[in-house]
Parts: structure tokens; C-alpha cells; sequence
């Protein structure tokens, strides 16, 4: 949950909802911000990878991807987030979204690599007071949040608590999370996160989806989770003690210190991104052209078919 993550839905939200007309009537900054959207997606459009693929990581293994998907790499990916004003990460290693309409996920791929990650401490987790620390951090973050005219988040539970396989050395987890003062009908935003431990550091994978359908939309992490395979000398089990760097925090971090500093980041989301789910059909059909080229198409070689 490094940062915050927009689809291409609401890049095309952003678009339709700043007509020209309306962007010069309020100034020129929508102007700006239409034109730097519809070039990340224009961007994203040339390099995108469209599945079936294997997507290498750097040295370190590759990623599968299905027909049905589509990978966009860092620096597009970055400038995506940028033009959509979240923050760029160092770490982010690509995005994953839906080839075609329906954008009701996408999933954000950060690669850090701290070193290896201790995972012992797996066995005394505690699920109910790792989530009383959790609704702790994120008390104490709401200050901040409050203070930049972010609405206020409350953790209401697990989607789904923490759960570790100690063989294939991954990591599940996922929070509840709503806006303070929303009715309690209305879908949230969801992050289901999962982790790949290696020998360097580990890959996560952060699907971002709504409460109203993460029951559906938690097999594509799974799945994606289940197709990255490190390479060898990459791997987790290839450690060794006398050599390689060790992380200065061990696996419960990944749920606990980690997570709280990133939780902040979703909630300048808030209920915007589950919203724009709805709006996507109306957005490709008013015309956002870049955006609209990217979803049909697919990105990369298939635009030139």
C-alpha cells in the first residue's frame, strides 16, 4: 500500500468532468491537468505490455499476465500518477488494470528491495492486536489528514486477516477501511495486499478495489500473487547468512510499521475511486480519446495493429 492508485477510469472521469469550456472558465489549471493526463495515458498506450505475457523483474523473476490484462512499467506509471496528483514512488515497478471497460480494479507492483526479510515472527502473530495497532497508527495519522482537508479514515476490520505460507513465502493481507462519517452502505475503498518474499527484498502487489466487490476481484491478486517466480539464486530459500543483506524489520512490519505510513495515502482517495467504477462507461463514451484509445486497444504493439 505505497501509495495511492487511480484507474484509467478516473483519468477518464477527470476528462469529461473538465469540458474545455469548463477548464478555461476556471482557470488554467484543469486545462493543465487534462492535457497531463491524457499524455500519460498517451504514453502509457505506446509501452503498455498486453497479456498473455511474462513480465521480467529486473533480475530477479518474471510476472505473468492474462489476456484479459495489461502491464504499464514505472516511469509511465508514474507519470500516470503524477498527472492524476498522487505521489510517484522509487519503488513502483509498474501497474496492472483491466484490458477493456469494466475498471473496477487495478493493481499497483512495488519492488523493494531492503534485503531479506526475516519472517519468524510469523508464528506469534497476534491478529487483534495487530489491528488495534493499526486503528492506532491510523488515529494518529488522521491528524495529519485532517490537517491537508482529507477526510478523517477508521479501520472497521479485516477483509481478510494476515496469513503467511511459510513454503511459497507469501503474504495476504487486507483492511476495511471508511471514511469517517460515510453511510455505512457505501462501498469503500479496498486494498488487498499481498507480498513475494525473495533473497534482495520482496515484491508486493496491491490490488485497489471496492468493498462491493473484493470478494470477486481478491482471486485476480491471488492469482497474479501465484504467477511470480524468482528466479534462481533469487530465491528466498537462497539466502545465506554470511553474505547477503538482511532487512532492518521482519515480516510483521509489512502489516504493522509499514502499512500505518502508508495508510494515510488511501484515504486521500476516499470514495472517489469506487465512484468513478460506475462512471467509466460514460467516461470512454464522452470521448476522452488517449484513455479511451489505451482501454480498447490494450496499449503497446496492439495499437499499431
Amino acid at each position: 500500500m505505497r501509495t495511492i492508485v487511480l484507474t484509467a477510469a478516473a483519468a477518464a472521469f477527470l476528462i469529461i468532468i473538465m469540458p474545455e469550456s469548463s477548464a478555461h472558465a476556471q482557470g488554467d489549471p484543469q486545462a493543465q491537468m487534462k492535457a497531463q493526463v491524457q499524455a500519460a495515458f498517451e504514453a502509457a498506450h505506446k509501452t503498455a505490455t498486453v497479456g498473455p505475457a511474462k513480465i521480467p523483474l529486473l533480475d530477479q523473476g518474471t510476472l505473468t499476465i492474462t489476456p484479459g490484462e495489461v502491464f504499464i512499467p514505472a516511469t509511465e506509471a508514474n507519470q500516470i500518477m503524477a498527472a492524476l496528483g498522487n505521489q510517484t514512488s522509487p519503488a513502483r515497478f509498474g501497474l496492472i488494470m483491466p484490458k477493456g471497460d469494466d475498471l473496477r480494479w487495478m493493481v499497483d507492483v512495488d519492488w523493494v528491495n531492503d534485503g531479506y526479510v526475516r519472517d519468524g515472527d510469523a508464528k506469534d502473530w497476534q491478529p487483534d492486536a495487530m489491528l488495534q495497532d493499526l486503528k492506532d497508527g491510523t488515529e494518529h495519522g488522521n491528524v495529519e489528514r485532517q490537517a491537508r482537508g482529507i477526510p478523517p479514515l477508521d479501520v472497521t476490520g479485516w477483509v481478510e486477516q494476515p496469513a503467511y505460507d511459510n513454503r511459497a513465502h507469501r503474504l495476504v493481507w487486507s483492511l476495511a477501511l471508511r471514511d469517517r462519517g460515510a453511510p455505512a452502505n457505501e462501498p469503500q475503498t479496498i486494498n488487498y495486499n499481498t507480498y513475494a518474499l525473495g533473497r534482495d527484498g520482496y515484491f508486493s502487489l496491491d490490488l485497489i478495489t471496492g468493498s462491493d466487490t473484493i470478494a470477486a476481484d481478491k482471486g485476480i491478486a491471488k492469482d497474479l500473487l501465484a504467477s511470480l517466480n524468482y528466479a534462481p539464486g533469487k530465491r528466498y530459500e537462497d539466502f545465506t547468512s554470511s553474505t547477503d543483506k538482511v532487512a532492518e524489520y521482519g515480516l510483521g512490519a509489512l502489516i504493522g510499521v509499514v502499512a500505518v505510513k502508508k495508510l494515510g495515502l488511501i484515504g486521500m482517495l476516499g470514495l472517489f475511486l469506487v465512484k468513478v467504477w460506475k462512471l467509466a462507461a460514460v467516461a470512454i463514451a464522452a470521448g476522452a480519446a488517449a484513455v479511451r484509445r489505451f482501454l480498447r486497444k490494450g496499449g503497446g504493439d496492439q495499437a499499431a495493429a
